[in-house]
């Protein structure tokens, strides 16, 4: 399992933007990490799902971060 943000971002992303993301610059992958883990800090929303199922917040925490890359 990976440790790092950068790691368990891409293990949340879906597999198109998995791959996308694993093709960017390491420093641009670190923003889009960042980001990743202030969505999931900052949501309530998460916080609830993270209780039901953390890998579900965390997916859906990606993909916040994705559709705001556009």
């Amino acid at each position: 399992m990976a440790k790092d943000a950068v790691g368990r971002f891409l293990a949340a992303l879906d597999p198109q933007h998995r791959e996308a993301v694993a093709g960017r610059p390491r420093e641009e992958q670190e923003r889009l990490a960042g980001a990743w883990e202030q969505e999931l800090e900052s949501d309530d929303e998460l916080d609830t799902l993270d209780e039901l199922s953390p890998p579900a917040a965390e997916a859906e925490a990606a993909r916040r971060v994705m559709a705001r890359e556009g």
